[in-house]
């Protein structure tokens, strides 16, 4: 199964169309499947009370509240229009999270492949049905919701027209960056069994070995923050991979892709040809005399394989050797 990998610009561009398009670029040369951004409007999405968040502060302007932050960040229609145009032109699929309905509906015309419902708005009921009645592939992110949060959602999507199997479940933790003692990989297992759905992960820790795991336990999206530069001003730069670590984290999950296999076990084509050479044989450890007693004390197990299996070993003591053997010659019968 090939993993879809979502590049996660979100709002790294701080609000410049040029550095928008170099994360584009960027994510191109990962090799990642998806480069996505952020489509909302301050005034459509949060109110002048809303206050920024720790990790929000931390990284930008602490007295600003959210919408100023915001306004900083929010991209035009008309920006969009060339992130798609720009991402068509270099090989990579445009997509972005819309966090408001008309939002939603512009990336609907713009002929996005998926829906994508932030862990924020799960419990926004009008929003989801809006969501659901697209008649679109959906990617619901599950940060900060309990398992009760996630079934109504999708209960919600469900009963407004979404077919369960057009919806991916990603398990993700709402903390910039997560530390690992929070991230709760195994909770990604636990909704595909509760759900019967698709699941991956999207990721807020720092590094890559958490989504290349989530890859390894069955994960069929993984969605991971990415940056030109982890000391630039904004609030996700922080939890954000550089370059040349989202390109390791494709690589890496394109291995584990392939090293995870069919799931058969049973010698590959490379391995049989070393059964002979690696495996043992039933051998003389002296010279043995025809119709001499095979015993443990004249008896050895030595490579090469393609003599009789040491697991007959029972079958041939006390037996009588037919004919007379030299020292390490294989045992016939």
């Amino acid at each position: 199964m090939k993993t879809v990998i979502i590049a996660e610009a979100g709002v790294n561009h701080n609000g410049s169309l040029e550095t928008a398009i170099s994360l584009v670029e960027a994510a191109v040369d990962s090799g990642a499947d998806y480069v996505k951004f952020q489509t909302f409007s301050v005034e459509r999405t949060t109110t002048a009370k809303a206050k920024k968040l720790a990790y929000q502060k931390a990284t930008a302007d602490s007295n600003d509240s959210q919408q100023d932050m915001l306004r900083r960040l929010e991209l035009s229609q008309k920006n969009h229009l060339q992130l798609a145009r720009r991402c068509e032109q270099v090989g990579i699929k445009f997509l972005s999270t819309g966090f408001d309905e008309l939002s939603v509906d512009l990336l609907c015309d713009m002929g996005v492949d998926y829906l994508k419902i932030p862990s924020g708005e799960i419990t926004n009921l009008p929003y989801l049905r809006h969501i659901a009645g697209k008649n679109k592939p959906v990617i619901l992110s599950t940060g900060m919701a309990n398992m009760a949060e996630v079934a109504l959602a999708i209960e919600v999507l469900e009963n407004s027209g979404l077919n369960r199997s057009n919806l991916k479940v990603l398990h993700c933790s709402t903390e910039y960056p997560t530390p690992m003692e929070l991230v709760n990989l195994s909770a990604m297992k636990t909704i595909r069994n509760a759900f019967h759905v698709e699941v991956g992960y999207s990721d807020h820790t720092q590094g890559i070995e958490v989504p290349i795991a989530a890859v390894a336990l069955g994960a069929s999206v993984i969605e991971k923050h990415f940056t030109l530069d982890r000391g630039m001003d904004g609030p996700d730069h922080a939890a954000s991979l550089e370059p040349g670590e989202l390109q390791n984290m494709v690589t890496a999950i394109r291995n584990i892709e392939r090293a995870m296999g069919e799931g058969i076990k049973r010698p590959n084509e490379r391995e049989k040809s070393n059964i002979i050479g690696i495996r043992k044989s039933i051998v003389a450890r002296i010279q043995i005399q025809k119709g001499e007693t095979l015993t443990a004390d004249n008896l050895a197990v030595k490579r090469p394989g393609n003599g009789i299996s040491p697991m007959l070993w029972d079958h041939l003591i006390d037996s009588k050797a037919v004919r007379t053997f030299a020292i390490d010659e294989l045992i016939e019968w």
